[in-house]
């Protein structure tokens, strides 16, 4: 039978913190977690950082510590991998704590999927098809930031890195005998790079639903409204959309209204119109005086393209069976659309690397014989 430690510790001092990291930049790996609470915030709100070693639980209390550059340098030693389930958010939080993305990583949660365990599984279903240990769920909703925290969600944090060890011991063994821990590498580095580098404010129009439809000035309208969003949200740390609606930037960036009394609509009126209306009325009548307009978004598939991409779906969906791999690893959807849209097929992003030969070129040669076929 198993035997982990799950009793956690409670760390709230800068000189037993920087005692315990020392110790910790001695092994090859520690798991890592973070709670954080973020729905009334653009950012993340740190609220814990939990580091098991394999032996105990640690709960590192960040809103005592006074000085948490120990852990920050703990992050950065690449001769220490961290281990982490899905990591996404954790490295969010803990850039937002610590000015620091962990590295290297490895996501137990990818590595699972590498190994054939499905995409997108959770830690607890993890554990339990990896070590037979069933975890409980209860504290997902807590308040993470009061103080005291209660011994539930104590000993639910602490649960959260207990058995990482473990399973990154059976995943490690299953990935370099299917030849795939390199594979799990570079996927994780790929998160880092990420990480370290969001998404420019001037690019955000793009996730706009139903930006396709604009051109010239309004594509540039929207362009500038988003990245003013992302910046007024950042620096109220408040969500977008508690900033402004995306719908309104859309709407606006089709009206494109030249007076304060045009602007109102539902969404922008009260006390937003009060405080942005004129803010956003220069955003645009600079927008539309631009000749640097961006160049249309790919429209939604034709009826033609959806055809490539029903073959191409079953194309994926023949080699992740072929592969014993999720199709989700190997291709999204999102990129898939992109392939059969763009009139010459490239490899590249999530395409490129270890997808490359395993299912970026099947793909481009099945899209390439589809349009010869066409020609005949």
């Amino acid at each position: 039978m198993l035997k982990v430690d799950t009793t956690p510790i409670w760390i709230d001092s800068s000189e037993e913190l920087a005692r315990l990291c020392e110790q910790w930049r001695g092994q090859s790996a520690v798991a890592l977690d973070t709670e954080f609470m973020r729905s009334r915030t653009f950012y993340p709100q740190p609220a814990l950082v939990q580091v098991g070693d394999g032996e105990r639980c640690y709960l590192i209390d960040n809103l005592a510590i006074e000085n948490l550059e120990p852990l920050r340098d703990l992050l950065l030693d690449t001769r220490v991998t961290k281990i982490m389930h899905s990591c996404s958010e954790d490295l969010e939080t803990l850039d937002r704590l610590l000015g620091a993305i962990p590295d290297p990583i490895f996501d137990t949660q990818i590595a699972a999927a590498m190994t054939g365990m499905g995409a997108g599984l959770g830690y607890a279903a993890t554990v339990k098809e990896l070590l037979n240990v069933d975890l409980p769920k209860s504290e997902t909703r807590s308040d993470w930031l009061q103080r005291p925290l209660s011994e539930a969600q104590k000993n639910y944090a602490a649960l959260d890195v207990a058995w990482l060890p473990m399973v990154y011991g059976v995943l490690i063994k299953r990935l370099r005998e299917q030849e795939r821990l390199d594979w799990l590498h570079e996927d994780c580095e790929a998160l880092v790079v990420t990480a370290r580098n969001p998404q420019p404010e001037e690019l955000y129009y793009q996730r706009v639903k139903g930006a396709w439809r604009l051109r010239d000035k309004h594509l540039a309208a929207l362009q500038d409204i988003c990245a003013w969003r992302e910046r007024e949200a950042r620096l109220r740390d408040m969500p977008r959309n508690h900033l402004l609606k995306e719908g309104v930037c859309l709407s606006l960036a089709q009206q494109l209204p030249q007076y304060k009394a045009t602007l109102a609509q539902p969404g922008l009126e009260g006390r937003t119109l009060r405080e942005y209306g004129d803010v956003l009325l220069q955003i645009i009548g600079r927008a539309t005086e631009r000749s640097d307009t961006p160049p249309p978004l790919p429209q939604p598939l034709n009826r033609r393209q959806g055809e490539w991409l029903k073959l191409l779906r079953q194309k994926v969906n023949g080699i992740a069976e072929q592969s014993g791999l999720p199709p989700e690893i190997l291709v999204r959807k999102k990129e898939l659309e992109m392939l059969v849209q763009s009139p010459r097929a490239r490899l590249e992003g999530r395409l490129s690397g270890w997808r490359a030969d395993v299912i970026g070129k099947p793909l481009i040669d099945t899209l390439r014989e589809v349009r010869a076929e066409e020609v005949k």
